[in-house]
């Protein structure tokens, strides 16, 4: 089944210099281990072409479900010296959630979509 990213996690995106930091929260433990296996470096640097020019770097916060990614010299400078419409990196986890991603079947109780009746009040705030 293909989703996008959005349907089971929220993002935080900010800078961190000229890099930006993308933190990625699921909601449950079986989404969490899900996306340690295939939420990885390679496939974030491969959908943010053009912002992932260098390295991108992945760490695990299993306390909190949680996975952040810095996408080294993704600002050009950052903050003021950079020239980018967004130089603070806010919209790169909105551009994240985006991703399309196969996963199991047995997600669908974990997916969230706006018509399904579910309060979304809460969530990813």
């Amino acid at each position: 089944m293909k989703v996008q990213l959005m349907d089971l996690a929220c993002t935080r995106s900010g800078d961190k210099g000229d890099s930006s930091n993308i933190g990625v929260v699921f909601e449950y433990e079986d989404v969490y281990k899900w996306a340690l296996e295939n939420l990885t470096e390679n496939k974030v640097k491969e959908h943010l072409n053009g912002i992932a020019v260098k390295e991108v770097v992945r760490y695990e916060l299993p306390n909190l479900l949680a996975l952040n990614f810095i996408i080294k010299g993704s600002l050009e400078g950052g903050g003021s010296d950079s020239l980018l419409h967004d130089a603070q990196g806010k919209t790169h986890g909105q551009l994240l959630l985006l991703l399309e991603m196969d996963v199991p079947e047995s997600f669908k109780e974990y997916l969230y979509r706006p018509n399904d009746g579910y309060d979304s009040r809460g969530r990813c705030d």
